[in-house]
């Protein structure tokens, strides 16, 4: 099947630059570019592609609007193209929300140091998105499910004496983590650590977002920041999160990424120190990404009698990551998205 694709942006550059790059994949056709976002609610209307690239910045209509416009008339799944600056971070989210499914940095230098790399990445976005397409909400197509065969809903179905709440997540994760992180209330029990594929320059922002809309406290976590009730630390983009016991109590670490580390944060790395410092003590979950990190963090906790959750399918917008935990049969429960948050009350 080929993927049909929709190229909006106001550079003439650009638009033929991802025209080229997306048309060496034998399964990607570039079927139009649009040079507005007005322009590109015609064009979508007309051709109906499978997915769409999206810049922020345009005269006449911006992205953001354009996006608006689409999802409530057409919905399609779309890719934004973003600066990595504050304020280009603080308009993707605005995307992000509006209905857009993903983000890439608008100078490929930033998605890689390889551009061979880099025109994967794009390609294989591209192509994520249009087999995801835009299913109707879970709640009309899907229901959660207990892996252990016992009921949804109430503490048996939860296992351990929990002291910790990770979340891993990717594609998809700054909309899941809003709606999982909104139905927790301030008097939240437990330490929470967050872990979203995302660059430097955004994380910031999506925290103070969070922090914004939440009842719990939502910061970007420091080097030495102690783990407290009520309290969410989500991982700085580029670097790794590890926790550390410290006398009585638990601390985050934060270091620099290495150049080599393929995800950076990596679930599996902040997953794995939990596993030590907390031996089946952690409730664990992965959310909406693409790829499988993850995985072995979750079987690592797993082996010292931790939890593990799954969302479902329906409700992902890219099934790679909890998909992995599920075909590793790590999962205890498999969830969809609206059930997730009282879900985790009615455990904790």
């Amino acid at each position: 099947m080929t993927v049909r694709v929709l190229v909006v942006d106001d550079s003439g550059f650009f638009r033929r630059r991802v025209t080229e790059i997306l048309s060496e994949d034998n399964h990607i056709e570039v079927v139009d570019t649009a040079k507005n976002g007005a322009d590109a609610i015609n064009k979508v209307s007309e051709l109906k592609p499978d997915v769409i690239t999206m810049d922020i910045e345009m005269p006449v209509m911006d992205g953001i609007t354009s996006v608006k416009h689409i999802m409530k008339s057409m919905p399609t799944p779309i890719l934004m193209f973003s600066s990595l600056t504050t304020e280009g971070a603080q308009a993707t989210l605005d995307a992000l929300e509006a209905g857009a499914l993903d983000f890439l940095p608008k100078r490929f230098e930033d998605i890689s140091s390889d551009r061979k790399d880099a025109k994967r990445v794009l390609c294989a976005r591209i192509r994520a998105l249009a087999a995801r397409g835009l299913r109707p909400p879970s709640k009309n197509v899907s229901k959660s499910v207990s892996i252990a065969n016992q009921p949804v809903g109430g503490k048996e179905f939860c296992k351990g004496d929990f002291k910790l709440v990770a979340i891993g997540t990717s594609t998809g994760g700054p909309v899941a983590l809003q709606k999982v992180l909104t139905r927790l209330p301030a008097d939240f029990p437990l330490p929470l650590l967050l872990i979203q594929h995302m660059p430097g320059s955004f994380t910031s922002a999506f925290a103070e977002r969070l922090n914004g809309l939440c009842n719990i406290i939502v910061k970007e976590a420091e080097d030495g920041d102690a783990l407290k009730p009520g309290t969410a630390l989500l991982a700085p983009g580029g670097c790794q999160m590890l926790l550390e016991k410290r006398g009585a109590s638990s601390v985050v670490r934060i270091r620099e990424g290495n150049e080599g580390e393929n995800y950076r944060p990596c679930v599996d790395l902040t997953f794995n120190t939990m596993a030590k410092v907390f031996p089946g003590k952690v409730l664990a979950l992965v959310l909406t990404g693409m790829g499988a990190d993850g995985r072995e963090g979750a079987r690592a906790l797993k082996d010292t009698g931790s939890s593990v959750w799954a969302q479902d399918e329906a409700s992902s917008i890219i099934f790679g990551m909890p998909g992995a935990i599920v075909e590793a049969g790590l999962a205890d429960q498999v969830l969809a998205l609206p059930d997730i948050g009282p879900s985790l009350m009615k455990c904790v």
